[in-house]
């Protein structure tokens, strides 16, 4: 069928199962091919065709509150509600978002860019639906990776207690960008195979009329019964929780999630259905994958399934130029650990796993407790890095300001992803964490503006005794022609064109600062630029010479102004009684959407040509 022509999904409810299979090929199809051009999360998205497509024909959106955890895999969600002609402009400027986005779609009932927020998000729906006497359903669907987030064990627990009607959907597909770890998975995996088809086909009438949902479910489950492979009585962890259990059911097969799905609808209390999918299914590149490099793709070549940019000789990913330098250092310092939550592959941290087996810690979706093991390491005498996505870090803030910078522990925090990071949208962008952090005593921030000066910055880092936090972008580095690694002074910038004459100076740090120096040097303008490669502590004596000589300062940050640099620059001048002549680009109280990041930042006017303009006012 033409999925342009879809409105909402009520048509599923007049399809026969042979139809909906027809059109989960189809929307595989329709994926493969849009997302080969725009790029976005694939593997995930082709894993829940069938759930999608069988939650859309159980329940009745937007009345029911059906939702996807994290949100990247409702791709699916989109096409049936009316939004498959918005897909050539999926995670572009302006365009269709890669994530659930309430302005979109009354479907869309909750947002999210970051894992395990759907189960507390859940029962705060059923608690509201209930005081207000209504009977709608309230179907979060959560993988299994975000099932060992702390916060999603949090709401379990809640939710056992409050037993509020709800049907959670458990999507396990043993990976959540990659694959899962922890004892969590291993129980998951006890699930799938702790009762045998021929056991359950036998015992089921006798087990079901036993077990707390009673008759009703048998009486559901009777007429597929013969086609189920595991129906699994035991709930296990989720019984632990006072949390029902049904399952696990073939996540491809439309039939059994259908008769399941309608059981569990009429269930008294929470219930868990435990849904096996295979992510990637249906194109033999994503179903080979196990190390998450087809979670979240660029364009690509469908027939060869290679990328159709790639990054040219003598350049590197910010994370994997990181991610190279710390495995040389590890080399002579064995205290040097490596620890992320679940992003391996997105950090470029496997070349360290895999050279460093035993000083490799993946502590699963669990950014809090990722934290407070690196300060239990930093306390007994190693060296922890710790990498964290920006947009992530922020879920560890208690435990950097209470676990590390309290006790002055010397963890090295890896921040990827700083800035703007473009197609991913709000919830991804890194442009936080400098006003969150820059408060917390004992902890440095710096940030590299290019590959030697992140050599550099690492080697300080792990040369010192304190907390150090660096951050660097998403994106590419030049990493040819780099020196060994030099000295580099806490708190010190270093000026570009730095001459007497030139009225204006531009502070600015990161990725942007190549760009700023370039314009000045090809345009040979009467500037000087600051690479302020030190966020916290600042070059105060460079500050008191740029006020003494009265020029025109312009602060350049691509994150938010509050809390960033040019605040802790006004602050000190503030309270050293210092007059400044400063103007600011950066980011003010708002939030930023989707697009290219030149894109972005001409919309909020701090591209460079803004900048330079200004420069050129009273050069």
């Amino acid at each position: 069928m033409d999925l342009s022509t879809i409105k909402n999904p009520d048509f599923l409810k007049f399809m026969t199962i042979h139809e909906m299979e027809e059109l989960s090929a189809e929307i595989r199809e329709f994926l493969i091919s849009n997302i080969s051009k725009t790029g976005g999360h694939l593997a995930s998205n082709l894993g829940v065709v069938e759930l999608t497509i069988a939650l859309h024909y159980v329940f009745s959106t937007p009345s029911d509150k059906v939702f996807f955890d994290v949100g990247h895999q409702c791709y699916t969600h989109k096409i049936l509600t009316g939004r498959a002609d918005q897909f050539p402009k999926l995670r572009q400027y302006k365009g269709l978002s890669g994530f659930q986005k309430r302005c979109e779609s009354e479907h869309d009932v909750w947002e999210a860019g970051h894992s395990s927020t759907s189960l507390s998000a859940a029962l705060g729906m059923a608690v509201a639906r209930d005081l207000n006497n209504e009977t709608y359903q309230v179907v979060p669907v959560i993988g299994d990776g975000a099932l060992s987030s702390g916060m999603a064990l949090e709401a379990l627990n809640e939710i056992g207690s409050e037993r509020k009607n709800m049907v959670i959907v458990f999507n396990d597909n043993k990976m959540s960008i990659s694959r899962n770890v922890g004892a969590l998975t291993s129980g998951f995996s006890r699930l799938r195979s702790s009762k045998t088809y021929t056991k359950i086909k036998a015992n089921m009438k006798k087990n079901l009329r036993t077990n707390s949902f009673g008759a009703s479910v048998y009486n559901g489950l009777k007429a597929f019964k013969d086609t189920v492979r595991d129906a699994v009585i035991d709930g296990g962890v989720f019984e632990e929780f006072n949390i029902d259990y049904i399952g696990p059911v073939d996540g491809h097969n439309l039939h059994d999630l259908i008769q399941v799905l309608r059981a569990a609808a009429q269930h008294d209390g929470p219930i868990v259905v435990h849904v096996i999918t295979q992510k990637g299914r249906g194109y033999i590149p994503c179903e080979a994958d196990r190390e998450g490099l087809w979670h979240g793709v660029g364009p690509f070549d469908v027939k060869t399934g290679k990328p159709l940019v790639s990054i040219p000789e003598g350049w590197k990913s910010w994370s994997g130029m990181i991610a190279d330098e710390l495995c040389d250092m590890a080399e002579t310092n064995q205290d040097i650990i490596a620890i992320t939550p679940a992003m391996v592959t997105g950090s470029c941290l496997n070349r360290f796993f895999a050279r460093y087996p035993k000083r490799s810690f993946d502590c699963g979706i669990a950014e809090e407790h990722a934290t407070t093991f690196a300060a239990g390491l930093a306390i007994s005498g190693k060296r922890p890095f710790l990498e964290i996505y920006s947009s992530f870090l922020q879920r560890a803030y208690d435990q950097i300001n209470h676990d590390i910078c309290r006790m002055d522990l010397p963890v090295v925090i890896g921040i990827d992803h700083a800035g703007l990071v473009g197609d991913d949208g709000e919830t991804h962008h890194g442009v936080f964490d400098p006003g969150i952090l820059r408060p917390i005593p004992n902890l440095i921030i710096a940030q590299p503006a290019d590959a030697q000066d992140a050599r550099d910055i690492l080697a300080c880092a792990f040369a010192q005794n304190h907390p150090f936090a660096i951050r660097f972008p998403k994106g590419k580095i030049k990493t040819s022609d780099l020196c060994e690694a030099r000295p580099v002074e806490i708190g010190s910038w270093t000026l570009f064109n730095d001459k007497e004459e030139n009225r204006v100076c531009i502070l600015t740090y990161g990725d942007l600062v190549e760009p700023v120096c370039e314009k000045v040097r090809v345009n040979d303008l009467p500037v000087t630029v600051v690479n302020c490669r030190f966020l916290k502590p600042l070059d105060t004596s460079l500050i008191e010479r740029l006020a003494g000589e009265g020029k025109k300062l312009i602060v350049y940050e691509s994150d938010m102004k509050a809390g960033g640099l040019s605040s802790a620059i006004l602050e000190y001048a503030n309270d050293e009684k210092i007059t400044l002549n400063l103007r600011r680009f950066g980011i003010g109280d708002e939030y930023i959407g989707q697009g290219s990041i030149n894109q972005l930042r001409k919309e909020i006017h701090i591209d460079l040509s803004a900048v330079i303009n200004e420069a050129l006012k009273e050069s």
